[in-house]
């Protein structure tokens, strides 16, 4: 027999564990279709996410080419000399959305001291072009690159809040909804016994008064008889 819940065997039990028997079906079927959102959510940010590292990682390759060019051109010493104070800079901003009711990160970069026209911090006369066509292709690319953190992490958290979700339908599907099921027949059971047990006494009970009031009046035609 199932596990059952430790409760007296009376009817406000049992109607109590009719209330959460019902509660625990209308949250499983409501965690079930929360946990297929989410799961068609993830496989679609999966695929553009996939698409974007394709992407960011073929822009990269060609990036670490060029700087590979530019070092064996210039020199280790003066690549990193040219690379060692940045004319521009970076911020990222973090704000957040609700995807399934799941908060993910949502980010935005913004390039500051980027006048519109020079943006190397090195004199031309001396570098190669290797190293402006790298610098450029990684300019390029810094939104997808952001764009793939962001994607990264958004699939991360969806993954943690598919499997929570699981574990939540699991525990409601295999362990509560059956216990309930159970403590209710169980209670059910012990209520029938005690009204049948019930019926018994009363049947024995009638059985005895009608005796008795059979010996009564027999006693009393015998007393009729005598006199």
């Amino acid at each position: 027999m199932a596990e059952t819940y430790n409760v007296n065997p009376t009817r406000m039990e049992l109607k109590k564990m009719k209330t959460r028997y019902a509660n625990a079906r209308r949250g499983h079927k409501l965690l079930k279709d929360k946990r297929d959102g989410l799961m068609k959510q993830f496989l679609e940010t999966v695929r553009q996410n996939k698409e974007l590292r394709e992407k960011v990682e073929a822009s990269l390759q060609g990036v670490y080419g060029s700087l590979s060019i530019a070092g064996a051109v210039s020199g280790p010493a003066v690549l990193e000399e040219s690379l060692m104070l940045p004319k521009t800079q970076g911020r990222l901003d973090v704000r957040y959305k609700n995807v399934m009711s799941v908060t993910v990160p949502e980010f935005t970069m913004e390039i500051m001291g980027k006048d519109g026209q020079d943006s190397y911090n090195y004199g031309l006369a001396f570098t190669s072009g290797e190293l402006d066509a790298s610098l450029a292709s990684m300019s390029a690319i810094l939104e997808d690159l952001v764009a793939l953190a962001q994607s990264e992490k958004t699939v991360q958290m969806l993954a943690q809040e598919i499997e929570k979700t699981r574990r939540r339908v699991n525990a409601l599907e295999y362990i509560m909804i059956p216990k309930y099921l159970a403590t209710i027949k169980s209670i059910k059971m012990k209520l029938d016994e005690n009204d049948r047990g019930n019926t018994t006494r009363l049947m024995k009970v009638k059985d005895m008064m009608i005796k008795a009031q059979l010996s009564a009046g027999k006693s009393d035609e015998d007393d009729e008889e005598v006199v």
